[in-house]
């Protein structure tokens, strides 16, 4: 209790988040996000020791963290450069892919550049006060990540000359990783309030092969998968988190509640969701994890470019498609020594929103939407459903070094009028698929080498309005951690 005045003063704007914050960890590299309570390693006190070990920089309970990831790719199929997006480049095939290749900076690889500050501090014998508060950045222009903008930037372009843009819960908020808090027991679990990530989110980067890396990633780069359907969705600014392990390793449980609306910095008018898991450890022949997450959005919201005529009435303002969403995701992840082997399926459907919108309003990046903007009927035929699946594994060949292939498959039925299986209209049915490979090597406590290659593909309904139907996009970077 002696430094609980220190952490609750310095921690308070963490905790005023609450009314418009978050609880989630960063994306961890192959790794599910760590245990709140794990215990802290001995800060550094010096710079050698810094640069050479795995040290914290944590003073009177408060630990300054945060990660620089900078590379170079080239893209058979790319785009240029975009500041604004989080990824600055589109790895992964989308309509602005030209058909010229082209090399490219490619910040983020593994993992979103960000700086946070964190705090666990012990309020009585197995019951803390946790807070955690971080901001991702693009290392090449240190500006915010903030996906809606880079469709302002390319409001009226015509495709062909965009500049790489796509959506994201990423918004320029100074909180536009995480910033919440709360408190934590081994016994009771954690609850925390405000922005926080969505069980999705989580159950990637604990299942994914590629840990929800940008470069290599499909359900990384794009958040479809993440976000329950909308990748604006990933992350709930004003939510409310509970995590809880039952019994001894009988099994946990995870739940979320969004508290207000579009009015909160949110994505949705409303969101929950409930998750189930367990451990099978079989001792010499392996572990076994598993996990299965259900959410529903209401009037979850897509942004988008503006055309050329609509930038015309309306400058400086966005287009939004709003849908009615709910997910079942299903994983698992069996480790045998030094191999992980990883699966995940996805189904989701998509509708007319119950409670349509009768005017414009305001998103995520405090960007307006106009309401003659606003598409709120795109699935008034048929409801989209959407399935994704991935599998794949990681092999540390040693302790510092490992490899990774990954495999990744969206399939959209036909929802439009007339049913179609050509690329058409985006209504039609549709495929995605793509494949990937890195190796990753710890050259120090903190610093990683990393390289590989996304080679992804769209047909039919998937690839209505693209320029290219594929993109092969190998990646080398360095990522520091500190």
């Amino acid at each position: 209790m002696k430094n609980i005045g220190r952490i609750l003063l310095a921690s308070a704007a963490a905790i005023a988040l609450c009314g418009a914050a978050q609880a989630a960890d960063l994306p961890v590299y192959t790794k599910a996000p760590p245990p709140p309570l794990a215990p802290a390693l001995v800060s550094c006190t010096s710079a050698v020791q810094f640069i050479v070990t795995d040290c914290p920089l944590t003073y009177y309970g408060i630990t300054v963290y945060g990660t620089i990831d900078m590379g170079v790719g080239y893209e058979s199929h790319g785009a240029p450069f975009n500041k604004s997006i989080i990824s600055g480049v589109t790895e992964l095939v989308q309509k602005v892919s030209r058909p010229t290749g082209m090399w490219l900076q490619t910040p983020g690889g593994l993992t979103q550049s960000n700086i946070g500050i964190k705090g666990v501090e012990q309020i009585a014998p197995g019951f803390n006060f946790v807070f955690d508060l971080n901001f991702g950045f693009d290392p090449y222009s240190m500006t915010a990540a903030n996906g809606p903008k880079s469709f302002l930037e390319n409001n009226g372009i015509p495709l062909a000359a965009q500049s790489s843009n796509a959506d994201s819960s990423r918004a320029g908020q100074f909180y536009n990783g995480i910033g919440y808090a709360g408190f934590s027991s081994p016994t009771y679990g954690t609850l925390t309030f405000g922005r926080q990530n969505s069980l999705e989110l989580d159950g990637v980067l604990g299942y994914d092969p590629m840990g929800a890396s940008y470069a290599y990633s499909v359900i990384g780069w794009q958040g479809t998968a993440v976000g329950g359907g909308r990748t604006e969705d990933a992350r709930i600014s004003t939510a409310v988190k509970y995590r809880v392990d039952v019994g001894d390793n009988l099994f946990r449980l995870g739940a979320i509640y969004q508290v207000g609306g579009y009015e909160n910095n949110n994505a949705t008018q409303g969101e929950w969701g409930a998750q189930i898991g367990k451990d099978f450890n079989f001792g010499a022949y392996g572990k076994l994890s598993v996990d299965a997450i259900y959410t529903e959005d209401k009037g979850a919201v897509t942004s988008s470019a503006l055309t050329a005529a609509q930038n015309l009435l309306n400058p400086g303002t966005i287009a939004a498609t709003i849908s009615d969403d709910n997910s079942v995701m299903l994983l698992a992840k069996y480790t045998y020594q030094r191999l992980k082997v990883y699966g995940g399926y996805e189904y989701m459907t998509f509708s007319n929103p119950s409670s349509p919108v009768t005017t414009g309003f305001t998103g995520i990046a405090g960007i307006p939407v106009a309401f003659v903007d606003i598409t709120q009927t795109a699935f008034a035929f048929h409801d989209e459903h959407l399935q994704i699946m991935w599998t794949g594994a990681r092999y540390a060949f040693t302790d510092t070094f490992d490899a990774g292939i990954a495999y990744y498959h969206y399939d959209q039925n036909s929802f439009g009028k007339v049913a179609c299986n050509n690329a058409s209209a985006s209504t039609c049915s549709g495929q995605l698929n793509a494949v990937s490979f890195d190796v990753d090597w710890q050259v120090a406590k903190k610093l990683d080498l990393y390289a590989g290659f996304m080679y992804s593909a769209v047909a039919n309904g998937l690839a209505n309005g693209y320029q290219v139907f594929n993109n092969w996009a190998p990646t080398a970077g360095l990522r520091f951690r500190f």
